[in-house]
């Protein structure tokens, strides 16, 4: 993976060295003609028979997915899996998604394919924090998430990456990784999906979706906190009873049309960010 892989995928905030883990709006659509969706939104003039549709579709929906979802009204196990759907579900299992944390990073996760998900998901906010910048906290981070052969080489290579002076400076950072005064650090990254592509053995691959949220929030910053969408294929290995990285790579989104929605503050997003703590993911 390369350096501009590893800075900007959204982790954890802080100012300086603090350990990590965080108008009105107007709705431009797409004009039809270069409409992304094809078409889909375009504009038109309502009715009532319109809306008493779209509302009936809806409740039907819901009682369908309700249906569904209830405790013994699936089909047998004598249907096999035929008509097993080929996306992921994306309701709660309500599993207990890791029973420990270490160098509060979640762990011991379930030797199944939620359990590769759940750390795969985890183990990427980690890896995407503000604290990959602090070169104790990143090698904390690194022992952590990563399988025992793999971990000596790949801090070896991160501190080289996140020790250049060029790189850090390009980013609005110190030398030593830290946000200049009265400015706050955002990196962070929120997962919105998560599908297993392979699981057999001791070896899993797990891809993972994400937003993420980088930049200096701050009066006099010059790199604002600004939004990227990416998808990261995590290659995981099972050792010492919990899921560890043994690769990964990084591709761009898919992406969403942005909407146009006016920009925070430099308060507001600091305030923000200070504010919302992050979560433990789990499928």
């Amino acid at each position: 993976m390369s350096l501009g892989d590893e800075h900007g995928y959204g982790e954890s905030a802080r100012a300086d060295e603090e350990p990590y883990g965080g108008g009105q709006t107007r709705t431009r659509l797409p004009e039809r003609a270069g409409d992304p969706y094809g078409g889909a939104r375009r504009g038109g003039r309502s009715s009532s028979r319109g809306l008493i549709t779209v509302v009936a579709v809806v409740v039907l929906l819901i009682a369908a997915i309700a249906f569904a979802n209830r405790s013994g009204g699936g089909p047998s196990s004598a249907d096999g899996d035929g008509d097993k759907p080929k996306t992921a579900p994306t309701a709660a299992t309500g599993k207990q998604p890791v029973r420990t944390q270490r160098d509060g990073i979640p762990s011991g996760f379930t030797r199944d394919e939620q359990g590769a998900q759940s750390a795969a998901a985890n183990y990427s906010v980690a890896l995407g924090s503000a604290d990959m910048f602090n070169t104790a906290l990143r090698h904390r981070i690194v022992s952590t998430v990563y399988a025992p052969g793999v971990a000596t080489a790949r801090q070896a290579d991160l501190d080289n990456a996140y020790s250049s002076e060029k790189f850090l400076s390009s980013i609005g950072l110190n030398k030593d990784g830290s946000a200049p005064p009265g400015q706050l650090f955002v990196s962070r990254i929120i997962p919105v999906g998560t599908k297993i592509t392979s699981l057999s053995g001791n070896n899993a691959t797990v891809e993972v979706w994400y937003t993420s949220l980088f930049g200096l929030s701050g009066q006099t910053s010059t790199n604002p906190v600004s939004e990227s969408w990416y998808t990261t294929t995590y290659q995981l290995t099972w050792t010492d009873n919990d899921w560890k990285i043994t690769d990964f790579q990084q591709k761009d989104g898919p992406v969403p049309v942005g909407r146009d929605q006016k920009a925070s503050t430099a308060d507001d997003m600091t305030k923000a960010v200070k504010e919302y703590g992050g979560f433990t993911y789990a499928r």
